[in-house]
């Protein structure tokens, strides 16, 4: 069986239960931005420098494949995904605050200024940034199905997307910080 199903040559694409979508539909855009988040974080994980970056995203990217299943769900058909898919629970942003209160323990929040991506020179925590980035842009796409038809009836996939950016900054922090007692980054 091929990649190429030629299907979407019309401009449009599959989401679940059979039902097709414009490549430019809302919806779509926000599957996307999720899918590319997923991307983006794995540049960060076989990247990252330390083994606690690596373990955050090996269990958030699949988190995130569970919350594209919701995106690709069309409205009113929530409760047959259900009957089969795992829902996306507040216990994911739950790990996310633990998370964040980990990092910020472990000296995540010590930088002087203003962040700047890349200046550190370290690359684990140029590619958290640029993740941190999609993240943001991936929360927007969701919050801009928000008060439409498309809307998801899900308020958890907002406070996640928003939560991980937040990890993702920290991560990004922590990945760049430099060893108190050597002086060197670690």
């Amino acid at each position: 069986m091929s990649i190429t199903t030629r299907k979407g040559d019309s401009g449009e694409t599959d989401v679940l239960f059979g039902c097709r979508l414009a490549k430019s539909h809302p919806r779509v855009h926000a599957l996307g931005a999720v899918d590319e988040l997923n991307a983006a974080l794995g540049p960060l994980r076989v990247s990252a420098r330390r083994e606690a970056t690596r373990e955050c995203v090996a269990v958030v990217q699949p988190w995130l494949i569970t919350l594209m299943g919701e995106l690709a769900t069309p409205p009113g058909q929530e409760s047959r995904y259900a009957a089969t898919h795992p829902v996306f629970d507040a216990a994911k942003t739950v790990w996310l605050d633990e998370r964040i209160a980990w990092l910020e323990g472990a000296g995540a929040l010590q930088f002087r200024g203003w962040a700047l991506p890349g200046e550190a020179g370290v690359l684990s925590g140029a590619f958290a940034d640029v993740a941190r980035t999609v993240c943001r842009r991936a929360e927007r796409a969701v919050i801009d199905l928000i008060g439409t038809p498309e809307e998801v009836p899900n308020p958890e996939l907002v406070r996640f997307l928003n939560r991980l950016a937040d990890v993702l900054w920290l991560l990004a922090r922590w990945e760049e910080r430099e060893d108190e007692a050597s002086g060197t980054v670690v």
